[in-house]
């Protein structure tokens, strides 16, 4: 197996000098582990001294999906504890009786619920966590479910209510103990971040309250006012994580790792789960854009300018993390580097 690494290097580094992001770190393997990885830019372009390194802390943003709620979910579902076609309404008495409870757990992970198409929590619902988990559970369908492919932040911040329901956990403390600690993912936590970690964490976008930029602190707003925990984002990781957690993805559960989904979840994910519909979608992982069809290559992307991507078919995967939210909100210039370095992972 050989990895373009030299290129993936001047990608990177032209990403810096064209202030697509002040950094990144980067890693491509297979089930065997890391095969290689790098980093490039600085830290915080306000700290010249401080460069990227593969320790910095980012905030994942929607990666959280994947790492807390959709690993989560998969685990609640191989112990048998879920069927993801069931109507929500027949087992879950918070939304008996509510639009929702028409819904399965298929369509939220699918992103064919018909749920509201934004978040809007604080002004729909107002700030008390209660308030807004009512609120989303009780709302009215945007259509009906299974009828279209609409991407909304509220299926996350809704699975993850389910696994709290399922299991009688807080997400962030079922995720730690389900799948965080088992992996040895033990840099990967919901914030806000305690001092001595954010210090060490890539800063995103500019906080117009404070005149600075969010560190160790969630950039999705959800997420904070949420306490920091929720289904959307919030949780923060380190590269080395991933790269656990992704080469478990292709090696399934070993027999200490019980808790942890397995192999199962993950061929059920990285299968075509939308029929007909379109964009087409797995199980809360979309295929990546290609030129070949046969590619076979999956992917969840970050807002804040994170992302990873995996293949059964070519056992890889690869890894890509910027704070590209630190200059702008503008996702362009990040999709090209990210369609490029896709590319040169798995060629």
């Amino acid at each position: 197996m050989t990895y373009d690494s030299d290129h993936i290097e001047a990608l990177l580094d032209e990403g810096v000098r064209e202030k697509v992001y002040p950094g990144a770190v980067w890693a491509v393997g297979d089930a065997a582990g890391t095969r290689d990885q790098g980093g490039t830019g600085l830290l915080d372009p306000d700290e010249p001294d401080a460069p990227m390194r593969a320790d910095t802390v980012f905030d994942a943003a929607s990666l959280t999906k994947i790492l807390a709620v959709w690993s989560s979910i998969g685990a609640l579902w191989e112990e048998g504890k879920l069927d993801l076609d069931s109507p929500l309404g027949a087992f879950w008495s918070e939304v008996q009786g509510q639009p929702l409870g028409a819904a399965t757990a298929r369509h939220l992970l699918t992103h064919t619920a018909g749920v509201p198409l934004r978040a809007q929590l604080r002004n729909s619902y107002g700030s008390d966590p209660q308030d807004v988990r009512d609120g989303v559970l009780h709302e009215a369908l945007h259509r009906r479910p299974g009828e279209a492919v609409e991407y909304t932040d509220r299926a996350a911040l809704i699975l993850g209510y389910l696994a709290e329901h399922l299991s009688g956990q807080r997400l962030d403390r079922l995720a730690t103990e389900r799948t965080w600690q088992p992996l040895g993912m033990n840099s990967t936590r919901f914030g806000p971040l305690p001092a001595e970690i954010a210090a060490r964490c890539a800063p995103t976008e500019l906080d117009q309250e404070t005149n600075t930029h969010l560190k160790g602190v969630a950039h999705d707003f959800s997420a904070r006012l949420l306490g920091g925990v929720c289904g959307i984002a919030g949780a923060f990781t380190v590269l080395d994580d991933l790269t656990v957690f992704l080469r478990h993805m292709l090696v399934g559960a070993a027999a200490e790792d019980r808790a942890v989904f397995g192999d199962a979840w993950t061929a059920e994910s990285l299968t075509v789960q939308t029929g007909t519909l379109e964009p087409v979608r797995g199980l809360f992982w979309h295929p990546a854009p290609s030129t070949c069809p046969d590619d076979d290559i999956w992917v969840h992307y970050g807002f804040t300018g994170t992302g990873m991507w995996i293949s059964p078919r070519q056992q890889r995967w690869a890894v890509l993390l910027t704070n590209k939210l630190y200059y702008t909100r503008d996702r362009q210039p990040l999709t090209e580097v990210r369609n490029a370095f896709r590319a040169m992972a798995f060629h």
